[in-house]
């Protein structure tokens, strides 16, 4: 069994779909679970759905239409035949899209969210299915928010093992003894105990085929992507960046942690507990060797790696009596943290302050800024970067810093962070 991810720029048109088709008619070998996301943008156009239906906006009719408009354009370029039996299940799923948006506002908005934005993977696998079964790519759809059970928590729902397993070998083994290879269904999406839908985090898609590699003992699981493996930096960040052809497990964890776009960083965990390679490959060109993670007996790339985060806030945080900052300080800092949805990206503690580098874009910061300044002096700069080099070399450091000011480093044995202004 190998598991194959998706992600949305994969099947973000009809001509990407049929790609899909000649990727799994050319490269899978034996049964193979095939996990997709939602088309394109379509998590995002939902996201703006929901968002209008719940807070009553006078345009929610019409970003609704634009959702269903596109899926619509997908559908006429891949089944001229309007009569095709697909039709009729995409407009089901909108129907009860429409239903579920008009009961949104008596649900808490993380439920909404959860409920709503689902969509988006049941209509991709519903589209996709039937465009293999067309091409002669004979499959079996499954429903993720009933074989991946969670503790209940809408947005980040985390997976309950034991019981997830045994509803996707039991369904996995029933689709395969039908006599079809290739089971299709949908990432990021699963369930809690009452049959809600939750679902594992934005860019969950990655987690959720891991969950199926490692409850299905795969051989291995590949994600297609539209770059040719893992790169060494983001190129729109940097230039000259390099292919990295095997990454360790630990590698990938620290590079997914860091803020790498590639992999999600809950991925890569499951993975490696069950020794299952992850092979990143190129949907564009199947023919690129892609990126193994994770292979036996092969030697780790000491390539440097950089990682980039813009937007960043550096706040350091000081107690009002002159106190250290002791463990119940730093214990009340980050249950502010944590209640304020603040991530915190780099940290670092002196005995009279304790310093952090924050996405500035999550979470409220004004409101746990007024929190902690009824105990702390805050003082703090925006518009920073965060830079991560991982096997880095002073050279190296010299180079990505260049003439601005470091405000703030950090370093071990394998990585190094800066603090840099923009």
């Amino acid at each position: 069994m190998e598991v194959y991810k998706f992600g949305g720029a994969s099947v973000k048109d009809a001509c990407s779909v049929k790609n899909v088709t000649e990727i799994l008619r050319s490269q899978h070998e034996g049964p193979t679970c095939v996990v997709v996301s939602a088309m394109g943008k379509t998590t995002n156009a939902l996201e703006a759905v929901l968002d209008a239906f719940y807070y009553g906006k006078e345009d929610k009719d019409d970003l609704l239409k634009k959702v269903m408009a596109s899926h619509i354009e997908v559908l006429h370029g891949l089944f001229p035949d309007a009569s095709h039996p697909v039709y009729g299940k995409a407009k089901a799923l909108f129907g009860r899209l429409y239903e579920i948006l008009g009961q949104v506002s008596g649900m808490s908005y993380d439920k909404a969210y959860d409920q709503v934005v689902s969509y988006g993977e049941r209509l991709s696998t519903c589209i996709i299915s039937a465009s293999l079964e067309q091409d002669g790519i004979r499959n079996t759809e499954l429903d993720a928010s009933r074989l991946l059970l969670t503790d209940g928590r809408f947005r980040e729902g985390k997976i309950l093992w034991e019981p997830t397993g045994q509803r996707i070998t039991a369904a996995v083994s029933e689709a395969l003894a039908d006599g079809k290879d290739i089971v299709l269904t949908q990432g990021f999406i699963a369930c809690d105990q009452a049959g809600d839908t939750v679902t594992l985090g934005r860019e969950g898609s990655d987690y959720s085929a891991a969950v199926f590699a490692y409850c299905l003992d795969a051989s291995r699981m590949t994600i297609w992507k539209d770059v040719p493996g893992v790169l060494n930096a983001d190129p729109k960040f940097f230039s000259n960046t390099r292919k990295l052809d095997y990454i360790s497990y630990y590698d990938a964890t620290e590079l997914a942690y860091y803020g790498a776009s590639v992999i999600h960083p809950k991925t890569i965990k499951p993975l490696q507990n069950k020794h299952i390679p992850l092979h990143v490959r190129s949907f564009m060109d199947v023919n690129e060797s892609g990126t193994w993670i994770g292979l036996d007996d092969v030697k780790n790339s000491d390539i440097p790696s950089f990682i980039c985060k813009k937007n960043q806030v550096l706040l350091s945080v000081y107690p009002k009596d002159f106190s250290f900052v002791d463990e119940m300080n730093l214990s009340e800092i980050f249950d502010c943290f944590v209640a304020h949805g603040v991530k915190v990206n780099m940290m670092q503690n002196s005995a009279l302050s304790f310093s952090v580098c924050v996405d500035g874009h999550r979470g409220d910061m004004q409101a746990m800024l007024d929190q902690l300044s009824e105990r702390y002096d805050c003082r703090f700069n925006g518009n920073l970067e965060l830079v991560t080099i991982r096997h880095y070399t002073q050279e190296v450091i010299d180079r990505i810093a260049g003439t601005r000011q470091v405000l703030l480093e950090q370093r071990t044995r394998q990585a190094v962070q800066l603090v840099l202004e923009s």
